[in-house]
């Protein structure tokens, strides 16, 4: 008779290939390729977000919640992958030989339904984590909630608290973002080209990550600038940087998984 209860925490993932330093340039050469492939559905898709990037900024300032635009920006960063679903199925598409056309792309999530609105869910609890954690910070330090973005950039961001505030609010934003990277660097992708469970595929990314992680912050660090570039143009330039991540995203997929 057993006496006691074993527990194993360890969650099965697909094989992993071991990359080099050069593959991120190989994933956004790629990615560049199809840009150029699908041209009019890429720009579509960026467009999208441009238009839903302005519409959240004029909400959160009609509300007079503007200061929360720089956390919400942040959080984008955690859920973009989920809404890169159709850029991925243009990479998979042309990768296969086929027409990649808007409409077909956007009835991408439709391919796994189940698996994708669940890394859906889990991304959106990492944000709204991230939501709470920042406003917590703030409220730590300044003790109120948050003020007007225009006030907030020239008065809490100049009051003597600011540097503390700004270096906590960093790591404890970074800690969140290494933990959503992992999770979905390339779990959406895998879900959206095989019929694997989320588990499964949230473990692939993780190990993906782990056994690649000094090529993966190099990765990371190249979505954040790009991404980040996107946003300081006014949001116009994530019509072609973001069509650009999720195209590189769906080749480094392509290439990490064995």
């Amino acid at each position: 008779m057993a006496t006691g209860l074993h527990w194993d925490m360890t969650f099965e993932h697909l094989p992993i290939r071991r990359i080099d330093v050069d593959a991120p340039s190989r994933w956004l050469g790629n990615g560049w390729n199809d840009f150029k492939a699908a041209p009019r559905t890429a720009l579509a898709h960026g467009g999208a977000f441009v238009l839903v990037s302005y519409f959240i900024v004029l909400s959160l300032n009609a509300l007079g919640l503007g200061s929360l635009v720089p956390a919400v920006a942040a959080g984008f960063f955690l859920v973009a992958p989920i809404l890169a679903v159709g850029l991925y199925d243009v990479s998979r598409r042309l990768e296969a030989g086929q027409v990649a056309t808007f409409e077909d792309t956007v009835l991408a999530f439709l391919r796994n339904v189940p698996g994708l609105a669940t890394m859906g869910l889990v991304l959106m609890l990492c944000m709204a984590v991230w939501m709470q954690v920042a406003l917590l910070v703030f409220m730590l330090f300044f003790h109120a909630t948050p003020p007007a973005l225009d006030h907030f950039l020239y008065g809490i961001l100049t009051a003597p608290q600011a540097v503390p505030f700004v270096i906590v609010g960093t790591l404890v934003g970074a800690v969140i973002a290494a933990a959503g990277f992992a999770i979905s660097a390339i779990s959406i992708p895998l879900l959206l080209d095989r019929d694997v469970p989320v588990l499964v595929a949230i473990s692939t990314s993780v190990a993906a990550v782990t056994e690649n992680w000094k090529v993966m912050i190099g990765w990371a660090a190249t979505i954040v600038v790009l991404v980040g570039f996107g946003i300081v143009t006014g949001f116009i330039g994530l019509a072609v940087t973001l069509p650009l991540v999720g195209f590189g995203t769906w080749h480094a997929y392509r290439e990490l998984v064995g």
